[in-house]
């Protein structure tokens, strides 16, 4: 479901939606309107880079202007400080590694400790209620950022979740896309399930997408959900020379081996994105637009790029999404046996078991 931007130019109709973002079907291709923002491509000359960049600061500036400064928009910032301020506080909480536990407080299905909306979505649906959520943080973050997120998922009847840490100093999103495959496989072996949810924040949602997308996750992967991720890339990235900012450019390789057909990949894509977000820039570039993926988007009109996890709009549609496994899953099974070869079957790093790997 997409909800798209008034610029854009959309082949067919666009459904409507309301205040809060609903949610449209996506499967529209998208062309920028003139006078939109336009990223500049990674492999542009450096004089080109300049000009482009100048020209984007320059849109970006009274875009600015228009968001941040209206009565929304001055509420999102207020927000965005203050919830940045507690998670800075509850920062060194997080580093310690988290557990798996198994059961996620539903031992052997019992309903009677339950709360009333638990008990609901455990009898309507005990497989999505059972399902294991894997949640992965954003660049130079923790889990931490999910302790609301993950309470309010568990409040709404949601079992088993699991907060991984990645390294602060990880350089590649494809390596680090290997060891979150570790983390599936030994959430999938921990709690005995088929298959997980995996729900990314930042820069989070392009290692899952990596992983479900090009190292054949969608295998183990039902539904991946994005949190204000830059799935086009954003200019912010030319701020910060490092080797992992060159793979968040618009244009880099990176994102265009993203790019490229995946015909095959079964997973679900749930992506929510706002107009306030100060990292993802332009913040269009947070929404997902590929032809061959299944892709639900919620837009979000005033709320900052850390304040995504916590909104009540974000838990309360992902919350629903996710309580319905099987809809508008796509069919692979017409798909020959004679398909070409995808970096999803080729050994990588990350196959090989480490000492580390159990509890």
């Amino acid at each position: 479901m997409s909800v798209a931007d008034d610029n854009d130019t959309l082949d067919g109709p666009v459904p409507a939606g309301d205040e809060c973002g609903t949610p449209a079907r996506q499967h529209r291709s998208v062309r920028p309107a003139p006078g939109s923002i336009e990223p500049p491509s990674a492999d542009l000359g450096s004089g080109s880079v300049v000009d482009t960049l100048t020209h984007t600061v320059s849109d970006a500036t009274g875009y600015a202007l228009r968001t941040f400064c209206s009565p929304a928009g001055i509420r999102g910032v207020a927000v965005e400080a203050a919830w940045c301020a507690a998670h800075l506080a509850g920062y060194p909480l997080g580093l310690v590694r988290e557990r798996i536990q198994p059961d996620g407080g539903h031992t052997r299905y019992r309903t009677d400790s339950l709360s009333p909306t638990q008990r609901s979505l455990m009898l309507s649906d005990i497989t999505a209620a059972g399902t294991p959520i894997l949640l992965v943080h954003g660049l130079m973050d923790n889990r931490s950022v999910f302790t609301v997120f993950r309470r309010a998922l568990r409040k709404a009847g949601f079992g088993v979740m699991h907060a991984v840490n990645y390294s602060a100093f990880t350089s590649d999103i494809r390596t680090a896309a290997h060891e979150l495959r570790r983390h599936v496989n030994r959430l999938r072996e921990r709690t005995g399930a088929d298959r997980v949810h995996v729900v990314g924040h930042s820069l989070g949602g392009l290692i899952a997408r990596y992983y479900v997308q090009r190292l054949g996750g969608d295998r183990t992967v039902h539904t991946v959900v994005t949190l204000g991720t830059p799935h086009g890339g954003s200019v912010a990235a030319y701020l910060v020379p490092t080797p992992l900012a060159r793979q968040l450019l618009p244009g880099s390789e990176l994102l265009t081996e993203l790019a490229a057909p995946a015909p095959r990949c079964r997973a679900r894509f749930l992506v929510v994105w706002s107009r306030l977000d100060q990292l993802v820039l332009p913040q269009r570039n947070a929404r997902l637009v590929h032809p061959d993926l299944t892709v639900d988007t919620l837009e979000l009109p005033d709320v900052g790029h850390m304040s995504l996890p916590i909104h009540p709009r974000t838990v309360h549609w992902v919350a629903g999404s996710l309580a319905r496994l099987d809809e508008d899953q796509p069919d692979t099974s017409a798909v020959p046996a004679t398909a070409p070869r995808r970096r999803d079957d080729i050994p990588g790093p990350g196959d090989l078991p480490t000492p580390g790997d159990r509890d």
